[in-house]
């Protein structure tokens, strides 16, 4: 393999540990590559190939070659069913992005994406970011649908970035969630890291990054509430995350813990949850404008359904 070629001592707080997961903690590779490593002889400990299951010891000089980084493939143009135009300028794209569509194209990930999408409506995106993301300033979860914002030039990328990051954007998302959150009205503070036994899932962890979510209740049902939710920050599953913590998971959310059997009553296929509005400051002129998503068929069929159960 090759890579670049590392040499260190085993720190004391890795004493201990499986060499596998050793190398994930040192070098933030995956369990998965680095179990590869090891198996393929480009781990040694004090000089000797160790098996993944090896536990390492304080002080034991570990030499690993760390894999070349591996680049997320360019996207393709290609028609995205239900993609549509919100809002559109010479600085500012906003689509309404369905279900199972992706922002742009990872690693993990090879179906339809937002930058595809927009490159086949024969949109050009401006050169800012790396090439897969061309224009993208924000991301929606590929299972959260509602509206998005993509940059169209380079100057309004610049600014669209720094509002995200500086937090001046205003992102509301309504939720359908079981049971119905006490109190009413909260705000919910708590940070949020990898999970610690499942790295596809997310979690309330204690070396987690700050997370803020602000909540409403707008409708309670028998079985479930809907909430009007304003997101402080923007981590990857935040309000999924943040709603199962407080016992209250999304409707059809089975990851992060949702009833499957209310699921299946409201014939959800994913997590009732959605994007309705981005308010924020344009780049170009300095007006604030918002741009809104109305709820998709399936969300609305399920919100229908349980206001007669």
């Amino acid at each position: 393999m090759s890579g670049k070629f590392r040499s260190l001592p085993v720190p004391e707080g890795l004493a201990g540990m499986r060499v596998d997961a050793a190398l994930a903690k040192l070098f933030g590779v995956s369990r998965a590559t680095a179990a590869e490593m090891v198996e393929s002889g480009d781990v040694l400990i004090d000089a000797t190939p160790v098996p993944k299951s090896h536990r390492v010891t304080a002080g034991a000089m570990l030499e690993a070659t760390l894999p070349e980084p591996k680049k997320a493939p360019e996207p393709v143009a290609e028609i995205v069913d239900g993609l549509t135009i919100l809002y559109q300028d010479d600085d500012v794209i906003a689509v309404d992005k369905p279900v199972g569509v992706a922002a742009h194209p990872t690693l993990g990930w090879d179906g339809p994406t937002v930058v595809g999408g927009l490159k086949a409506m024969g949109f050009t995106l401006p050169d800012a970011g790396p090439p897969e993301r061309k224009g993208i300033v924000q991301r929606l979860d590929v299972g959260t649908s509602g509206v998005m914002v993509v940059a169209a030039s380079i100057p309004g990328y610049s600014v669209l970035k720094r509002a995200f990051k500086e937090r001046t954007v205003d992102k509301t998302y309504h939720a359908l969630v079981q049971g119905l959150p006490d109190p009413i009205v909260g705000t919910i503070d708590a940070p949020i890291g990898r999970h610690p036994s499942s790295g596809w899932k997310f979690a309330v962890t204690e070396d987690g990054r700050a997370s803020v979510t602000h909540y409403e209740v707008m409708e309670a049902f028998r079985h479930a509430s809907l909430l009007d939710v304003h997101l402080e920050t923007g981590r990857t599953h935040q309000i999924r995350v943040h709603m199962s913590a407080l016992g209250h998971p999304c409707v059809g959310d089975p990851m992060y813990g949702c009833d499957p059997n209310l699921a299946k009553a409201l014939k959800l296929n994913r997590q009732w949850l959605h994007a309705t509005s981005l308010g924020f400051t344009h780049p170009r002129t300095g007006d604030y404008m918002e741009v809104h998503s109305p709820y998709p068929a399936d969300l609305e069929h399920a919100l229908d359904t349980i206001r007669q159960m």
